[in-house]
């Protein structure tokens, strides 16, 4: 939690000494402020919360916040505001713009505000000294724009070192993975409002303040698609869900074992460096490891499969590949399932991981307080040939984690769509 709190504090000494010196100066170019402000402010309405990708997205607000922050001049007229009143802006904005998400207590604020300020400050700092100085006076129009350009691109390397420390510091996920992630991240909407945030700086510029709502459009239309395209991936994952309790509903598999094997699969993906598809598919497989069962003529007790001789193991599993493929699913999501019966030096990781799991829920279910322990020590009896020593050494460090760490698992239980606590923002 070091990071954590070094990041807090550094976001929270840049806004109060932001704040003092705008105050104590005062606001230089109100009208600019307040149109920037304002569009800052709706970005921050439209921001909206990705369950699956775990992150905020506000693309608006960010290309708004990054536009000001590297604004010169407006129609021509050079811009007399310096880089605090450029973070004081912000922070007002995403304060007020953050107010109904605070209170119908949705998605997390501070984590989104700390990294917005610093990575705006960031570009502020770089930009606005030099340009009050007059350096990027005799810059042609290519030149200005690469310089603007080059800027979005540091502050958006920044701003994915931000959100990687920030959610290894909640979740204590490897951070090498979690800042690979946030890197794919930028190829999307982050190159998207860079590029945007770029336009606006150089169109203000030249024609003024309507270049704003002219700029606004495209990328709110952008939002709309991006949101409506996180809903069908939300239905999809819910539409897997679905096939997953049949297991359950038909008495194969005991109720909630699917989601608490995808659930604790994914943590112990997480530790061991998944990111992404991988994370996907894995939660796929997991939740439709059993599927195989319904297939059966005469039910396996319980739905116990870790306990059954290796052959049948490797029938059912093949049964449950066969399921999933017909269902249109990732053929990925089939592989895993048809392999996890296999040799674990054979397998996918994520067959070795759904393989692990499965058997440790099996092993605890109705086993008492001290039923996790003896569960891992047989899982690591079990590593001569069964179960993959560095994933049954993943899952005892996913376990051992504190209250708040297991926590995070055990939300994933109750719905596929539910928030995670400790989101990292994007954008």
């Amino acid at each position: 939690m070091t990071a954590l709190r070094l990041i807090h504090g550094a976001a929270a000494l840049v806004a109060a000494g932001s704040l003092a010196v705008t105050l104590w100066t005062g606001l230089e170019d109100r009208g600019v402020a307040l149109a920037f402000g304002m569009l800052i402010t709706v970005g921050e309405l439209t921001r909206w919360s990705d369950a699956q990708a775990r992150r905020q997205a506000a693309p608006l607000g960010a290309a708004g916040s990054m536009a000001y922050a590297l604004l010169g001049a407006d129609a021509g007229r050079p811009g007399h505001h310096d880089a605090a009143q450029v973070i004081t802006v912000v922070l007002v904005a995403t304060l007020l713009g953050a107010v109904p998400h605070i209170w119908s207590g949705g998605s997390p604020t501070v984590d989104h505000l700390a990294r917005r300020l610093l990575t705006v400050g960031f570009a502020a700092v770089c930009f606005q000294p030099l340009y009050s100085q007059g350096v990027f006076v005799s810059w042609g129009g290519p030149a200005y724009a690469l310089l603007l350009l080059t800027l979005l691109a540091l502050t958006s390397l920044c701003g994915a070192v931000l959100a990687a420390a920030l959610a290894h510091s909640r979740t204590r996920w490897p951070f090498g993975p979690l800042l690979r992630e946030e890197l794919r991240g930028l190829l999307g909407i982050g190159s998207t409002v860079c590029a945007t945030g770029a336009v606006m700086a150089l169109a203000v510029a030249v024609v003024g303040l309507w270049a704003l709502p002219v700029f606004c459009l495209p990328m709110l239309l952008v939002q709309l698609s991006l949101r409506r395209y996180t809903a069908v991936r939300a239905t999809y994952r819910q539409t897997i869900a679905s096939l997953a309790r049949a297991t359950e509903i038909a008495g194969c598999t005991p109720a909630g074992h699917a989601h608490r094997v995808a659930a604790l699969s994914q943590a112990v993906g997480r530790d061991l460096g998944l990111t992404g598809r991988e994370l996907t598919v894995l939660e796929y497989a997991a939740l439709m490891h059993d599927i195989g069962q319904l297939s059966l003529v005469d039910p396996v007790p319980g739905g116990a499969t870790a306990a059954l001789p290796a052959a049948e193991q490797r029938r059912i599993a093949l049964l449950g590949g066969a399921v999933v493929r017909q269902t249109g699913v990732d053929a990925a999501v089939a592989v895993v399932v048809e392999r996890q019966a296999d040799p674990y030096p054979e397998q996918p990781l994520a067959a070795r991981i759904v393989r692990a799991v499965n058997a440790y829920d099996e092993m605890t279910r109705d086993a008492g307080p001290d039923g996790p322990l003896r569960a891992l020590e047989e899982l690591r009896l079990g590593t001569a040939g069964d179960y993959a020593p560095e994933v049954v050494e993943s899952l005892a460090r996913v376990l051992a984690r504190p209250p708040g760490g297991r926590e995070r698992v055990s939300v994933r239980r109750t719905g596929l769509s539910d928030p995670v606590p400790g989101w990292v923002t994007h954008g």
